[in-house]
């Protein structure tokens, strides 16, 4: 079983065991992702990506530095070539044009429109019946392809968080919430919304999530080295079971 590094911030904030030189320090940003980047109370980071950044950085030598910020920042950073990898991006033409992906996917997610069960919209897939409702999006969050194609002809509010989101949609707020599963789900739960939301088929995307990097990375052999790592833990069922232990889908 793989085991979580557990780093911390505060007076330690980088792994314990010896280190490589400060030159080899990754920056790593990300954004609380459920079950793949996540702060602990005690601040130490875990999560399915951060599990694969731990193997990663033992077995090519580096050192961590693991950041957390909202979605949008996070992508700033790598965008200005300010941190050296993110943690779950989806693929978009617009961020094909500002950051370099990984080849090999890590995981996967649904995503979906969530609306208030006494209230269901009518939703087949088709955008155009969606004109004039008001739907709430995640800042900085990609929806795929058809989304992106109907946004300018949508009624889109933008937060910044699942939990307002969700909170949007039971007080009236907005009609549909656009947001996937895998971090709505357990906030739902939290809430107590589950009598009070849910999910409407079909779903919206469903979406690959990946590492990426600046453009022009620091360390060139980065993408390289983790997409050999990524494909090798495939190849084994290792990725595979590593998403089973955290509840996330397998790419």
């Amino acid at each position: 079983m793989i085991g979580l590094c557990g780093i911390a911030l505060g007076a330690l904030p980088h792994f314990s065991w010896a280190r490589p030189p400060v030159g080899r320090e990754l920056v790593v940003a990300g954004t609380r992702f459920e079950s793949i980047y996540e702060r602990r109370p005690n601040g130490e980071f875990a999560g399915m990506g951060v599990d694969l950044l731990c193997l990663f950085a033992q077995r090519y030598g580096y050192q961590l530095r693991l950041e957390i910020y909202p979605w949008r920042r996070a992508q700033e950073l790598i965008n200005g070539g300010k941190a050296d990898v993110l943690v779950g991006p989806y693929k978009s033409a617009d961020r094909l044009r500002t950051m370099r992906f990984s080849e090999q996917a890590f995981f996967q997610d649904q995503v979906a429109f969530y609306v208030r069960a006494d209230s269901l919209p009518l939703w087949e897939g088709d955008y155009g019946m969606l004109r004039g409702r008001r739907i709430a999006t995640l800042n900085g969050w990609n929806y795929g392809a058809a989304f992106t194609k109907a946004a300018p002809q949508l009624t889109i509010s933008v937060t910044n968080s699942v939990e307002s989101g969700l909170k949007m949609l039971a007080a009236g707020h907005v009609e549909m919430f656009a947001t996937n599963r895998r971090d709505t789900d357990p906030v739902v739960t939290t809430l107590g919304m589950t009598d009070k939301v849910m999910a409407l088929a079909p779903l919206i995307d469903v979406q690959d999530a990946y590492f990426a990097y600046p453009l022009t990375p620091r360390f060139a052999e980065v993408p390289r080295q983790m997409d050999r790592l990524l494909a090798e833990m495939k190849a084994r069922g290792e990725l595979q079971k590593l998403a089973r232990r955290y509840g996330v889908i397998p790419p």
